[in-house]
């Protein structure tokens, strides 16, 4: 029984499994924002900026108009062990959306605002920072073998 009790203890330990910025950018230079080099650019560049690792990509698309809301523009994403980073650009709008999502328990969001007010000419930013997984078990749960 103590046994079982003190692996319930462990159990019940938890960390934050990671961090989220969501920026949102206003003001934005049309030419910089409907440059799909530049996006692939800084999808390339920031992961090791940043101390993470690319496994995939990155990958940028320009997409066409979809809705009244998007006149058309650049997407891309880069997959990072640690997560990812997407950007979507909506030069027409000057405009644009990031999220850096990391498994790291933290982040410099003053060093990533600013890289990419400067990459894309911004003039006013929106950010979210969110702490994901707030009851992320510290250990494992299930033995490897269990599976």
């Amino acid at each position: 029984m103590k046994k079982e009790m003190e692996e319930n203890q462990i159990n019940s330990q938890t960390i934050n499994f990671g961090v989220h910025l969501t920026l949102d950018g206003y003001g934005g230079d049309p030419k910089k924002l409907n440059d799909g080099e530049l996006v692939k650019k800084c999808l390339e560049e920031l992961p090791d900026k940043l101390g993470m690792h690319k496994i995939f990509g990155p990958e940028v698309l320009e997409c066409g108009a979809a809705n009244p809301k998007d006149s058309g523009g650049f997407s891309g994403f880069v997959m990072i062990a640690e997560s990812h980073i997407s950007c979507h650009t909506f030069p027409f709008r000057k405009f644009v959306s990031i999220d850096v999502y990391t498994c790291k328990s933290k982040m410099d969001k003053d060093f990533v605002v600013s890289y990419f007010k400067e990459a894309f000419g911004l003039t006013d930013v929106e950010t979210n920072f969110i702490k994901r997984g707030t009851r992320f078990p510290a250990e494992d749960l299930v033995e490897s073998s269990d599976q």
